[in-house]
Parts: structure tokens; sequence; C-alpha cells
């Protein structure tokens, strides 16, 4: 999920309803499906176990590499962050309050509106995020190329009748 620089979310969760999606799938199609769900999966646990051992819920974790992440700048609002993790409001304001509790984030009152609350990480919040962030970047190269044929599988036209080699 990106922000374009207006705040807007780009990459929302789209349904397609075209030919080809309601046509019956191939065997070896459910087959890829299961293994790049799976691959997502154990990526997803990766990033749990990661968050956990510097002491952060996944969710945390998200939250800061958000803010720091978001294109431009180097502070989202509250609402921009529930926005990016897909969660209410309140949910987000509590996340930024166990984040500010640990010394990861800040909160400032918004310039240009004083009615929004700025988040930007801490020295202390950059340190942990940037642990974390290079341990997920080492995770992803080591499963890049097979989340690429996951990829190259899914943007085909055609019908493949072999999955992707496990």
């Amino acid at each position: 999920m990106l922000l374009r620089s207006n705040g807007k979310r780009t990459g929302a969760p789209m349904r397609h309803h075209t030919r080809a999606a309601r046509r019956p799938l191939h065997a070896s199609e459910y087959e890829v499906l299961a293994a790049f769900r799976y691959t997502l999966r154990h990526f997803l646990s990766f990033s749990e176990t990661a968050a956990a051992e510097v002491g952060l819920a996944a969710q945390q974790y998200q939250a800061l590499l958000a803010i720091k992440g978001c294109p431009g700048r180097d502070a989202l609002t509250i609402n921009e962050l529930a926005n990016v993790l897909l969660i209410k409001h309140n949910s987000a304001v509590g996340l930024v309050d166990r984040l500010e509790s640990e010394g990861l984030v800040r909160r400032s009152t918004a310039l240009e509106d004083r009615r929004k609350v700025n988040v930007r990480l801490t020295r202390k919040g950059v340190r942990v995020f940037e642990r974390l962030a290079a341990v997920h970047r080492d995770e992803l190269r080591r499963i890049g190329p097979r989340l690429g044929e996951f990829l190259e599988y899914f943007s085909q036209q055609t019908r493949r009748a072999e999955p992707v080699p496990r």
C-alpha cells in the first residue's frame, strides 16, 4: 500500500470481474496459488518473529515502516497511518500511543492544519526500524527469486500447464 502525494491510497485491493477471473482454474493453478500463499505467509511469520525479537508487535513494525517509507516526507498523520495500515483511526491512535510510550515515535501538531497530528520516528525509532528493515531486506533477497517466479506466472496471459517449480 502506497500513499500518493495527496495522501490517497494506491494499490488498494480491487475486484476484477473479467471473463478470465470467472473461468475454472486448472489443478496446477491451485497448486501455484497455494504455494504463493504459503510463501507470503512464511514471510509474514518471519516478520512477526523478527519484530518480536526486538520487543515489537508486527503491526508496530508495519507502522514504523509506513512512517519511514512515506514518499518525500518524514511523517504521516494518524489518519494517513490508519489508511496505510488498513485500520480504524482509533486503532491507529492506540498504536501510536504504544509506540510513543516506547520512545519510538513522537507526535506534533501539523502546521498546515492544527486538527491533524503528525507522527515521526525518534532516533530510537530509527535505530530499531533500521535493524528490522535490514533483516527484512535480507529475507526478501533470499525469497525474492521465488516471489519473482510467482509474479511472472500470474502475469502471463495464457494458462500454464505446469506449476512453478518448488
